[in-house]
């Protein structure tokens, strides 16, 4: 199905409090990644603080990464500014740079029209000239593709995929049905929120951009291989005991989560970058026993 169907894993991108990239901290997470097998990692996307970096750190942190990978991995690089003339140069820098892919949010502070998203993208696309996929994170953007703007930017070059929010209703299936009647044959439909990805898995979506996976690959990475075998016992199995960490990342936001179990996993001494901030210590204490529970039903999280 292509570089954007599987598992794609998303990891922080752990920087000092300047927003300087520590690289041989990201060369650890990459590092436990690459143990699992996903079929790609998503690098600076939104659980890589990208809209919080400047472009310089940015390019910095997709030359670290591919030095680290040495292309054991695809690297999907996340390119989304508020300027399009400032996206076309992270596509082109990155394609540059080595990766295999693009994903390209419509960042904006204005709201935006769906022609200007879409002459967005064909710019964006055209520079990096790399396969790309669409970041639909209304959440974050406020800006949400309808199915019909969809169509119309599966049709440009490069072009291969979209990355979905989890539907309202939780019609994976009739969702997955429209995209797939309006987008060619090649493209492919994936879906973000974690604690959806067993449903949509299940229901034939052809991907999962996973946050969790940026550091719990392994088990990430065992639920994506049984719910795309259509073994749904066991792909509930495995998400019940992620259960406790789905309700975190819904309660505090799966970013602030995502730093503690850093902190947890490896005592790594990253924090988010201002004005976020880390969990409190209940929280964390929380997250902590989620993890014990996670450990215990689908085995050791601290691996590579």
């Amino acid at each position: 199905m292509g570089l954007f169907a599987g598992l794609s894993a998303f990891p922080l991108t752990p920087t000092d409090q300047a927003g300087r990239l520590k690289p041989d901290v990201l060369e650890k997470h990459l590092e436990r990644i690459i143990s699992a097998n996903p079929a790609s990692i998503g690098l600076l996307g939104s659980t890589g603080s990208y809209a919080y970096l400047s472009v310089a750190e940015r390019k910095r942190t997709v030359r670290a990464a591919v030095q680290a990978v040495q292309g054991r991995i695809p690297l999907i690089v996340g390119v989304g500014a508020l300027r399009t003339d400032e996206a076309a140069e992270l596509a082109a820098d990155a394609a540059a740079a080595g990766v295999q892919g693009l994903l390209l949010a419509p960042v904006s502070y204005q709201r935006l029209t769906d022609d200007e998203v879409y002459r967005h993208f064909a710019t964006v696309a055209a520079a990096g000239g790399l396969p790309l996929c669409i970041y639909n994170n209304p959440g974050t953007t406020h800006f949400t593709f309808g199915h019909n703007l969809i169509a119309r930017l599966s049709t440009l070059p490069n072009v291969e995929a979209v990355k979905m929010p989890l539907p309202a209703d939780g019609d994976f299936a009739g969702e997955l049905s429209a995209l797939r009647s309006v987008t060619p044959d090649r493209f492919c439909v994936g879906y973000s929120g974690d604690w959806g990805a067993k449903n949509a898995l299940l229901a034939g979506a052809d991907g999962w951009f996973s946050v969790v996976a940026g550091l719990l690959p392994h088990a990430a990475a065992n639920l994506t291989r049984a719910a795309m075998a259509g073994n749904a016992e066991e792909a509930c199995r495995i998400d019940q005991a992620f259960d406790p960490l789905w309700r975190l990342f819904r309660e505090f936001g799966s970013f602030r989560v995502m730093y503690a179990i850093a902190g947890h996993l490896d005592g790594d001494s990253i924090a988010p970058l201002m004005p976020v901030r880390p969990l409190d210590q209940k929280a964390g204490d929380r997250v902590r026993a989620a993890l014990a529970e996670l450990d215990a039903s689908v085995g050791p999280l601290h691996r590579a």
